[in-house]
């Protein structure tokens, strides 16, 4: 289709206005009355309006059919003639998508006719459209007309904007600083959210004297406990723990709010360390590079917040896929070469283009850049980076989902990589990035960079020398170590006997510690030993494939026999409207997706060890008899992308929030071995650290 405005402010294509609210909350249901007249020309046979908002909203996707239903929509002609109404997500240019499509299929518009289109339509009982669950400014509609039946759509008038704003306070949240010298004074950040994940209401620092004694400690704060916090001795260098989210994009591409709310959010609401900002590079123009070079070099503030300029080189998979680029500093050495023009024009894109990923590392010879492969909506080859310098390493995970097959086939290639994981959030909230109600399936990830100081040029060395871990946004500590001083990212010459030593402080409660040699488990951490008691954890996880529509509905049910739930808890159920709920005394059923994460429930049983479990999806079933299920659990596997269901027992206190575990590196056999660490918490929350790249001669 083709797309653009009025041919001249003379020609009367006709206007449009609108009846609703001007303010609505994040999640709630309205209606909104939008009104085209034709003008002077009226609309032809088959010619047609569309109404369009964008691509990032997770609003209610508007239905036809029935009226006393959410998101019910009617569109009517004055004149009476018959329209043919559908709702497409891609009806539209980029970064309008989300659009209602009314094609006039029995008569014509003349002058001052009209078409209503009624949003979130009450009158047959329904409660409205449920507008999108995210904070914005100034959410827009916008609405186009063919009327000439040309197939061409020229936007008419402007409606006026609307505003989403957080909801009551459902949440406290408080973050600490994850380092801190023995005696050192620190503040706590606390911040409120709504349902939806929506900061409510102002932030708040509370002072907190410090801790006089090394070790791990967790600070209360407003009746929540905080990240844990490791305390040092004094005069101990070791490097802090600064957290990054490096992969996000505002409204001037495909998010949502400017850039400057973006890295103010970033700072100030996710209480980040480090933060850049990544626009897929075909809606990049020269004149949006410019000035986000302004905002990330009037941003840095060593000490306190580190950005960095960058974007993400958005090829399609076959030309390598998405990559993100990130540059040391802002000048004229970083630049953006576009994996193609697609919207932007000739005149507002100067540097030469890079259409594969190896024209890429040619133009960026020279520069202080740092590439790293992401799976979003197209995923990286990252067989193609292999070997290139600027290669920094992969994206494990992000709102998007989980993605561990991104980083082990890396390591089976013999690639020496750095494990990231961010957001590449598209609703406004870097660093704390609720997947809503649309296709998102995860809260997106935080990157921990091990860095001497927060500058650019630690952060920066920091990076190149893979000192980094992945969490999927917890703040979980991890400290790993060869006990000839090797760390995470390292490449370790091992010429004698030497092991190699973890330390984990979790953010909630540990269910597994391993120790990975690639594939190969070298060493398990459990809390407690033997699980005895009457927790039961049910999860299932997976993807239907790598690239889009890799959704996995998991909707199912669970019932025992020959015992009863006493109580549940569910895991990973980011979605207030796909619920979780108890059907009988030992049955429950749910509504759940996932995108490559893990979601699931504990349970507490009245009987330990008893009776039958039976778990049926939509993707497959899981029956045990739990008398018999081990330690270590049972798992059903169902195809796709490690798609499964696990049941394993957990302990009756909850668990342990430290551990302490180690292994002998002396048995490795002749050559190059990526050893690293993977943590899974109770809630569901993992972490995975780069490796120490152990060489045996």
């Amino acid at each position: 289709m083709s797309h653009r405005k009025a041919e001249s402010p003379e020609i009367d294509i006709g206007s449009v206005e609108m009846e609703g609210p001007a303010e609505v909350v994040a999640g709630s249901h309205a209606t909104f009355r939008i009104t085209f007249r034709a003008g002077l020309h009226g609309v032809d046979d088959s010619g047609e309006i569309r109404l369009s908002w964008r691509w990032a909203s997770d609003a209610g996707t508007p239905q036809f059919d029935d009226p006393a239903a959410p998101d019910y929509c009617s569109v009517a002609a004055s004149n009476g003639i018959a329209l043919r109404v559908r709702y497409d997500p891609k009806g539209n240019v980029r970064p309008w998508g989300k659009t209602i499509v009314a094609i006039l299929t029995g008569g014509y518009l003349s002058q001052d006719d009209t078409i209503t289109v009624t949003l979130g339509d009450t009158s047959g009982g329904s409660p409205g459209w449920r507008v999108q669950t995210f904070c914005e400014r100034e959410f827009r509609f916008r609405l186009f007309s063919d009327r000439h039946a040309t197939y061409v759509f020229e936007e008419v008038g402007e409606i006026p904007p609307v505003a989403v704003v957080a909801g009551e306070v459902e949440k406290t949240v408080a973050v600490a600083p994850t380092v801190v010298a023995a005696g050192e004074a620190f503040a706590v950040h606390v911040k409120r959210e709504d349902r939806w994940g929506n900061p409510t209401g102002p932030v708040t620092e509370k002072p907190h004297d410090g801790f006089g004694e090394p070790g791990v400690h967790r600070a209360d704060s407003c009746g929540v406990t905080a990240n844990p916090v490791i305390v040092r001795a004094q005069g101990d260098e070791g490097p802090g723990r600064y957290w990054a989210d490096f992969h996000a994009q505002s409204t001037e591409t495909i998010g949502t709010g400017t850039v400057e709310d973006y890295f103010a959010f970033a700072r100030d609401r996710a209480f980040l360390d480090i933060a850049s900002h990544q626009g897929n590079d075909f809606q990049v123009t020269d004149a949006f590079w410019r000035r986000l070079q302004g905002v990330t070099a009037g941003m840095y503030e060593p000490g306190r917040f580190v950005t960095f300029p960058g974007y993400e080189f958005s090829p399609n998979t076959g030309l390598g896929g998405d990559h993100n680029v990130i540059y040391l500093e802002e000048g004229p050495e970083a630049v953006v070469s576009r994996s193609c023009r697609a919207l932007v024009s000739e005149g507002e894109a100067s540097f030469p283009d890079s259409p594969t990923i190896e024209d890429l590392y040619r133009n960026l010879e020279g520069r202080d850049a740092l590439v790293f492969a992401h799976v979003g909506g197209r995923y990286a080859d990252a067989a193609r980076d292999s070997g290139q310098e600027r290669f920094a390493g992969v994206e494990i995970h992000s709102a998007w989902g989980t993605f561990e097959w991104i980083f082990t086939e890396a390591l089976e290639r013999g690639d020496r990589v750095a494990v990231f994981a961010n957001s590449d959030g598209h609703k406004g909230r870097p660093g704390a990035s609720y997947p809503g109600a649309s296709m998102f399936g995860s809260y997106g990830g935080l990157t921990c960079v091990l860095a001497g100081k927060l500058d650019r040029a630690s952060v920066w060395q920091a990076i190149r020398e893979r000192h980094t871990y992945a969490t999927t946004g917890a703040r979980i500590y991890m400290d790993i170590r060869t006990s000839g001083g090797a760390v995470m990212g390292d490449v370790a010459e091992l010429s004698g006997p030497e092991s190699l030593a973890v330390r984990v402080a979790g953010s909630g409660a540990l269910e597994l510690v391993e120790i990975l040699d690639g594939h190969e488990r070298l060493a398990l951490w459990r809390p407690g030993g033997t699980v005895t008691g009457r927790r039961l954890k049910v999860s299932w996880e997976g993807a239907e494939r790598r690239g889009r529509g890799r959704a996995t509905t998991f909707d199912g049910r669970l019932a025992l026999d020959g015992n009863a739930i006493e109580s549940f808890e569910p895991v990973n159920f980011h979605n207030p409207e796909r619920s979780l709920s108890r059907t009988g005394t030992g049955e429950l059923e749910w509504q759940c997706i996932t995108t490559g994460g893990v979601a699931g429930v504990i349970l507490t049983l009245s009987d330990a060890r008893s009776g039958r479990l039976e778990v049926r999806t939509k993707q497959g079933d899981l029956e045990v008899d739990l008398g018999a299920l081990p330690d270590e659990g049972a798992s059903a596997e169902l195809g796709g992308l490690g798609r499964r269901i696990r049941a394993r027992w957990l302990p009756d206190e909850g668990g342990e929030a430290d551990a302490e575990l180690g292994c002998g590196l002396s048995g490795l056999a002749a050559g190059e071995h990526p050893v690293y660490v993977k943590v899974t918490q109770e809630d569901g929350h993992m972490a995975w650290s780069s490796p120490v790249y152990c060489v045996v001669g």
